[in-house]
């Protein structure tokens, strides 16, 4: 064949090849000498030719002969050189003589080998032949420039080529992998009519080397392999689906987007990509959720660029819905509607990919979680009403899902949620959703509905809005969990259907204030308890009512008529306790309208063999409605018509005295409460004078109580009932207040000292207003004495306190208080006190 080329040159050629043989005819020898020296200077003057783009090897046509004949196989030769410069040197002389050559592709069946010689690995664990990597990086190098020249004409060198690249792929140096990923694909490029029968022996490696760790590496890797498939063997996707999807949660977003570009030109141009359709489309619609702009953009417009094909290649079994397209709905949640071959693809593959998402959503592995519950939304919106006839494993995977601690999971689950709403009827997905909640009430279950209320149209919503609420509020589902993401989720449900339904809420609007009671009263004095209480107000807002209270009027009958149907059962954890005590406290005046209902409550729950527990949370609620009367409990004046069934059936039966600390609390919270009820507007002087026969004795009782609270208050009482009807009642009774309000003069507190000295201050006023003082003489004259020994207390202010009960006592009989002051006054550390209250004597005297 050289001959042939030779007798076809001309003069010129024939004498420029003839010049460059004698030429390298000289250096050649160099080649073969035994010193390392001798050869790498030989090899530094044939460089010098090859460089020479004047001199002889300048002509392809005259170099390709003595380059063929002469040099290519010396050089070949060297490549397997004992000194490195010296295989260096060669393979740098390789590639300059195939640039030269005017046939490049006549050196492949010598080349090629001799390079996979240097680059396969004899066995997977061993080492190339090729000790330095700098040299490996050159003669893969070197092979690729082999692929570009040789083109075509490489298909019958293939394997040879496919055995080195499989070396070099494993390399141990980044930048010959990179390298070799880029060969590779030059070669499927190359060779595609036979590229398909070697390219599956390149998956193995590529995919070793898919997970390297410098990033550039695995993108060259992404899009070598995409390639390597797009002109091999198709089957080879499923080999690497695996890998393609682990580098989606890359940290680097330029390896996400070569997989997003790679499976967006598989879709596109793969030549079984029907077969892989839903396989490769999850991978796609995966990026839509990526944190990089750029990579959602790409998938997007790759997306719509797959769609808008198959679209025209189906055109006619999709001519129908073409020419008759339906508009999206009214309440499509976002602008632009994906196209229809886009929609049609997914609805095609959809039970095909879901099992697959429903599994990987509660993966054990965080990020595979988020990435499926992020799909899964983009899936609905495609798909549109046709998620009806696989509504059910979407429902039972969102319910799973819902509870996981991924925020991430939870929102994206939400989203889905709201897509069934918004794309399904919700006679269907109400149905499935409720029966959810019937079986096994979850926090899961209560999310899933409020997403798919907040997804329907109002007018949608609408006719099923007392089903829902009805079965909101059953106790079953409402009082299932004290759990705050339960509470949290349930009163997201009411807030929903407020905000979707508005007025219309009028028609279930009972229901909707007994749940959110319910979270008021489970939640406590919480921000989810604030919560609940905005959107108490946001409903009364929906029905055009001032406010909460006014909502609560509306209601209170039947929602008291419902929560105290049991209270002969209630304890202090019942749920229908603390709803009781939520609906009494901030239903406001509306309270006083439903009395029959609230006293004989607290008539039944406030006995002595009920949950002590309970009664003291029940007295402090009473005690806040009494301080506030006007503005609750007595808003429409009809408190009176109950008084004697507070006192007698309710106050006095728990200030009797029972032994036991827990008895002690009830006591101190019932004249609490007494307190409340005495020292408010609510009774009347004549209701006072009613109540206090009988409540007098159990009040003087207390006052020998240990808890410092009770005995203050008792004396607080007393005081009060002494300046209402102090001067009409009965002197035996009369008479036996002050001994037990001298004796608390001795009390360790000095608040309850100075409460007794005020109130023992009261109870000599009302003798001065009654008739027949004489009768008391006696009583007085003790008092005068015990009152003169607390004058020379330690504390001055029970000193002052007393000394002006004297002064107020010494106008009943004054000369009995002079002579009583006259006998103890040289017994006083000070005789201070006694003087002053001497002289007051004495000039109220001279006054009258």
């Amino acid at each position: 064949m050289a001959a042939e080329v030779e007798r076809a040159a001309g003069p010129a050629e024939l004498a420029d090849a003839a010049e460059l043989s004698r030429v390298l005819g000289r250096l050649l020898p160099g080649l073969e000498t035994d010193s390392k020296l001798g050869r790498r200077r030989a090899l530094e003057a044939l460089q010098h030719i090859l460089e020479d783009n004047e001199g002889p090897s300048a002509d392809p046509a005259a170099f390709q002969g003595p380059w063929a004949r002469l040099l290519l196989p010396r050089l070949l030769r060297l490549l397997a050189d004992p000194a490195e410069r010296c295989r260096a040197l060669a393979v740098h002389l390789l590639d300059l003589g195939l640039r030269r050559a005017a046939r490049p592709c006549d050196a492949l069946p010598r080349l090629v080998p001799a390079l996979t010689a240097r680059l396969a690995r004899p066995e997977p664990a061993r080492p190339p032949p090729e000790v330095c990597e700098e040299l490996r990086l050159a003669l893969v190098q070197l092979l690729g420039q082999t692929v570009r020249l040789g083109g075509a004409a490489l298909a019958p060198h293939l394997d040879d080529a496919v055995r080195a690249l499989r070396g070099a792929l494993l390399d141990p140096f980044a930048a010959v992998r990179r390298e070799s990923c880029e060969c590779a694909a030059a070669l499927a490029r190359a060779t595609p009519d036979h590229f398909h029968m070697q390219s599956e022996s390149l998956i193995s490696p590529l995919m070793h080397t898919i997970s390297h760790q410098h990033w550039k590496v695995r993108v060259a890797v992404i899009e070598a392999t995409g390639t390597v498939i797009q002109f091999g063997n198709g089957k080879s996707v499923d080999d690497v689906l695996s890998h393609f999807a682990q580098r989606l949660f890359d940290d680097v977003s330029q390896v996400r987007q070569a997989v997003t570009s790679v499976v967006g030109g598989w879709l596109l141009a793969l030549r079984d990509r029907y077969s892989f359709f839903h396989k490769l489309i999850p991978l796609l619609l995966s990026s839509f959720n990526d944190e990089m702009p750029e990579i959602r953009q790409l998938a997007a417009n790759l997306w719509e660029k797959v769609g808008l094909q198959w679209q025209e290649e189906n055109e006619a079994d999709l001519k129908d819905k073409l020419d008759f397209a339906l508009p999206p709905p009214p309440h499509y949640p976002q602008e632009s509607r994906p196209v229809l071959g886009c929609r049609e693809l997914v609805f095609r593959n959809l039970s095909k990919i879901l099992p697959a998402i429903c599994h990987d959503i509660t993966d054990w592995v965080v990020g595979t979680r988020v990435k499926s519950a992020q799909l899964l939304p983009v899936l609905l919106l495609h798909a549109e009403d046709h998620i009806t006839q696989h509504l059910e494993i979407i429902l039972r995977t969102l319910q799973r899902a819902c509870t996981d601690e991924e925020a991430a999971v939870v929102s994206s689950c939400a989203r889905s949620a709201e897509l069934i709403g918004t794309f399904i009827n919700p006679e269907v997905s109400l149905k499935l959703i409720l029966s959810m909640l019937k079986k096994a009430p979850s926090s899961s279950s209560l999310l899933i509905l409020a997403s798919v209320i907040r997804g329907c149209p109002r007018d949608a919503i609408q006719p099923h809005l007392k089903v829902i609420t009805t079965e909101l509020a059953q106790a079953r589902v409402c009082q299932a969990s004290e759990n705050d993401l339960y509470l949290e989720h349930l009163l997201l449900c009411v807030q929903t259907l407020v905000s979707v339904c508005r007025e219309d809420c009028s028609v279930a609007s009972l229901q909707l204030v007994e749940v959110l009671v319910t979270i008021m009263a489970l939640a406590g004095a919480t921000a989810l308890g604030d919560k609940a209480q905005e959107t108490m107000e946001s409903l009364a807002m929906a029905e055009n009512v001032p406010s909460s209270q006014d909502l609560y009027r509306k209601h209170m009958g039947p929602l008291l008529e419902r929560l105290t149907a049991s209270h002969s059962d209630w304890t202090a954890h019942s749920v229908e306790l603390l709803q009781f005590c939520e609906v009494v406290t901030r239903s406001g005046p509306a309270v006083g309208e439903t009395l029959q209902h609230v006293v004989p409550t607290l008539r039944a729950c406030l006995q002595t063999t009920r949950d002590p527990h309970m009664c003291l949370k029940l007295f402090s609620i009473l005690s806040s409605l009494l301080l506030r009367s006007k503005d609750t409990i007595d808003s429409q004046g009809q408190f009176g018509v109950y008084l004697d069934t507070v006192v007698k059936d309710i106050l006095m039966p728990n200030l009797q005295w029972r032994a036991g600390k827990t008895a002690a609390a009830i006591r101190t919270a019932a004249v609490s409460c007494l307190w409340a009820l005495t020292s408010s507007d609510i009774l009347s002087a004549k209701q006072v004078q009613d109540v206090q026969d009988g409540l007098l004795p159990r009040v003087l009782a207390t006052l020998e109580e240990d808890v410092q609270t009770t005995r203050l208050i008792s004396c607080r009482i007393i005081n009060v009932f002494l300046k209402t009807s102090g001067d009409v009642m009965d002197p035996d009774k009369f008479i036996k207040i002050y001994p037990e309000l001298l004796k608390r003069l001795d009390d360790v507190s000095n608040d309850v000292r100075m409460a007794a000295a005020s109130t023992l201050l009261t109870w000599l006023r009302c003798i001065q207003s009654a008739d027949g003082k004489s009768y008391y003489q006696s009583s007085i004259q003790y008092l005068y004495r015990e009152l003169l020994l607390h004058l020379d207390d330690p504390e001055s202010a029970i000193q002052d306190a007393v000394l002006e009960v004297l002064k107020e006592g010494s106008v009943l009989f004054p000369d009995l208080l002079v002579r009583e002051t006259e006998a103890v006054i040289h017994k006083h550390r000070s005789t201070a006190y006694c003087d002053q209250l001497l002289q007051h004597v004495q000039a109220t005297a001279a006054a009258q």
